[in-house]
């Protein structure tokens, strides 16, 4: 039995499509102004300041913690599933 040829560009439209629906399962961000706006939004997640440059989060307690023109106070939870990663820097 003989299969028939699949056009180039059907499995490039089909490989794109995978490729885009891979990418949509990010959760959306919150960001929040007041870390007391954030923890009223997520009440069971510890908030921590996200730098959107650098692409990550600081918890309470570290030196970069609430500081910079480009962040937002945000759930952990939150950031985490959308791709950022925590920072090292400053931990006690």
């Amino acid at each position: 039995m003989r299969v028939p040829a699949v056009p180039l560009t059907l499995c490039l439209a089909v490989l794109t499509a995978v490729a885009a629906a891979s990418d949509a399962r990010a959760i959306p961000l919150t960001p929040f102004r007041s870390e007391a706006q954030a923890q009223r939004y997520c009440p069971l997640d510890v908030v921590v300041w996200l730098d959107f440059a650098k692409g990550i989060y600081y918890a309470k307690g570290q030196r970069r913690y609430a500081r910079g023109f480009d962040g937002s106070f945000v759930c952990r939870e939150e950031a985490r599933s959308s791709g950022y990663r925590r920072s090292l820097l400053g931990l006690r």
